[in-house]
């Protein structure tokens, strides 16, 4: 019962944010939460890149190894040049915004508050965090926020205690890391967005330019087949074509006013066992006591040597 209100309120808000004010960021993440169960497929692509089509680089960092039931940080580095703007929804310019997910292991989730550091408290002021959904604490949603401020997100992370969970070992665990800056070029419904490049569907001659509802341009073009294609241009894109140019299929009608992209990575953290660390302390202290033993009788071989002459 809780899911299901759970639902109608989201499509509801949706719904309500698309007729009134339609924004730049009601495309992330509430796409990826209410479409797919897991935002991992198969494949091992992260499914932000269904709608967010241009690639860009996506940088983390996490310590090599933790401790049972700590606190460490992974951050995630979303880079791209300052003061970047993008086309909004309503075709207006509007600064680049930033978002990033980030997927546990099992076990792993998001520390709680009384037990950040003044520096994670610090470091993660003004960034909201959400998990994926109630099932899966494991998956760390942020974002939107603005790109200029946010261009490194450090998520405060708890590892798990085996002690207190049988399910948990010690050892290796892999972390997925995506992060995303502008808007998508795909919209879940197969439609592209005006953050997109549009290009002829038949080759033919443009005979007319038009505006058309909401901000929107048609652009007729004449086939030689005599058929009429309407191209419906959504506001934002700037058109590069004008009436009586002859087109190919396939040729750009638009440029291409996209300037982010999303981009995804995979790394890896041991969780350490402290009698793995006690017997790795006792193997250096061994080896070091024996290299110590070794010299001793070195010293002592010369001495005897000294004393008989040799």
């Amino acid at each position: 019962m809780r899911r299901i209100l759970t639902f109608f309120l989201g499509s509801l808000l949706l719904g309500l944010s698309l007729i009134i004010s339609p924004s730049t960021t009601w495309a992330y993440p509430f796409w990826a939460q209410q479409n797919y169960e897991n935002p991992r497929e198969a494949t091992g692509k992260l499914v932000c890149a269904n709608c967010h089509l241009a690639k860009m680089t996506t940088q983390v960092e996490v310590p090599q190894s933790v401790g049972a039931d700590s606190v460490f940080t992974a951050n995630v580095k979303i880079p791209y040049k300052p003061g970047t703007e993008e086309i909004g929804a309503d075709g207006s310019k509007v600064p680049l915004q930033v978002g990033a997910v980030v997927m546990l292991p099992d076990g792993f989730k998001l520390a709680p508050q009384d037990r950040w550091s003044e520096k994670i408290k610090e470091e993660t002021q003004g960034v909201y965090f959400t998990q994926y959904s109630e099932e899966k604490d494991n998956i760390i949603l942020v974002g939107p926020l603005p790109g200029d401020q946010n261009k490194e997100i450090v998520f405060p992370i708890l590892s798990p205690d085996p002690a207190t969970n049988k399910d948990i070992h010690f050892g290796k665990y892999s972390i997925n890391v995506g992060g995303n800056r502008g808007r998508g070029q795909v919209y879940p419904t197969g439609e592209k967005s005006n953050n997109s490049l549009f290009t002829a569907q038949k080759s033919g001659t443009i005979s007319l330019i038009e505006p058309g509802e909401d901000g929107t341009t048609n652009i007729t073009i004449q086939t030689k087949e005599d058929e009429q294609v309407i191209e419906a241009i959504p506001i934002g894109p700037a058109l590069v074509v004008k009436e009586g140019d002859q087109i190919e299929a396939g040729a750009p009608l638009t440029n291409d006013p996209n300037v982010g992209g999303f981009g995804q990575l995979d790394t890896e953290i041991v969780l350490q066992s402290p009698a793995r660390v006690l017997g790795l302390i006792a193997f250096f202290a061994g080896v070091a006591l024996t290299q110590i033993l070794l010299v001793l009788k070195k010293k002592q071989v010369e001495k005897v040597q000294a004393a008989n002459g040799i």
